[in-house]
């Protein structure tokens, strides 16, 4: 009888939020969410993968691929790529951080960082792999060349059909145009300028004609940790226009977030420690975004559940 009643509660509260209970995800630990809507009129959430036992960031090694239609029935598409297939990565494997998806004239373009040497630190490439799916089917093509060894790769693809690439981590934060081809730069690329307190995590949206910026920042003093900021723009390289800050620091030393639009409402994606109680092994989280009558945006309010559920130990 109480299995009965939990079960219709959380059918009840799925229904009433529009959304399944954070973290969504609970088979396995996830980080740096990058959620899109595709054609298919699907939204699909690229992820990282903390690996236990975690040792910082070094043993993330692979990305996997989470789908819905109803922000309440997630689908584990599988894992779509790892380090080992990464023919210019580096030998020890690891360090498959933060990714993101595009989508031009028929294919899909994941980026990814990943070293090309045992100093990781200074040898990030910023991978490119291709499929003529969403979720699956990604071969890598090579390295994006010209480009500074940081991590954080976001693609934004504006009305024109112009794709933009943004990266950058440690307060440096640069855009630039990219070719048609999808995998070169068109031009030199150039810092954003006006982005108060950048770290890393860079993240591109437009709304009615402007154009968001959101990071995170480098509040980590006192026991706090990274918060969520934005800029906007009327231009999708700047200079862009402080706005403050739309998400607090979550349990999670890091965060890392994705804004995106799904049949009429905003979300904002990221992640926290909600499972693990381990800054290391993150789990991915959504909850609804807000604007204001001028176009700022209103502080997210988190929601949680499931603290306790036991994720599977994952294995290299």
């Amino acid at each position: 009888m109480m299995r009965r009643l939990f079960s219709f509660a959380f059918v009840w509260m799925c229904c009433f939020t529009g959304r399944a209970q954070n973290p969504f995800i609970t088979s396995m630990y996830t980080a740096d969410p990058s959620a899109h809507v595709w054609a298919d009129g699907r939204l699909y959430v690229y992820a990282s993968h903390d690996i236990a036992p975690a040792r910082g960031c070094d043993l993330m090694d692979q990305y996997h691929v989470f789908s819905t239609d109803d922000m309440v029935h997630w689908k584990d598409h599988g894992e779509v790529l790892r380090a080992s297939q990464v023919p210019w990565g580096r030998p020890e494997g690891g360090f498959m951080w933060a990714p993101d998806c595009a989508y031009k004239n028929g294919t899909y373009y994941l980026y990814f960082p990943h070293p090309s040497g045992s100093e990781w630190n200074k040898t990030w490439k910023i991978g490119v792999a291709t499929s003529k799916q969403p979720a699956g089917g990604f071969t890598v093509q090579g390295y994006i060349k010209g480009l500074e060894s940081m991590i954080d790769p976001c693609v934004f693809v504006d009305d024109d059909g112009q794709a933009y690439l943004y990266y950058g981590g440690g307060g440096t934060c640069k855009g630039g145009k990219l070719k048609d081809n999808m995998t070169e730069i068109a031009d030199t690329m150039q810092p954003m300028q006006g982005l108060e307190d950048f770290h890393e995590a860079s993240w591109v949206h437009k709304r009615n004609g402007v154009y968001y910026l959101s990071y995170s920042d480098n509040h980590d003093s006192a026991g706090q940790h990274n918060r969520m900021r934005y800029a906007t723009s009327n231009s999708p390289l700047g200079p862009w226009k402080s706005q403050g800050i739309y998400m607090d620091p979550t349990d999670s030393y890091t965060n890392h977030g994705s804004i995106v639009s799904y049949k009429g409402q905003w979300y904002a994606f990221y992640h926290t420690s909600a499972l693990s109680h381990f800054d290391w092994l993150r789990s991915i989280c959504v909850d609804k975004l807000y604007y204001n009558a001028d176009g700022t945006i209103q502080k997210v309010v988190r929601t949680g559940g499931n603290e306790g559920v036991k994720v599977p130990d994952s294995k290299p």
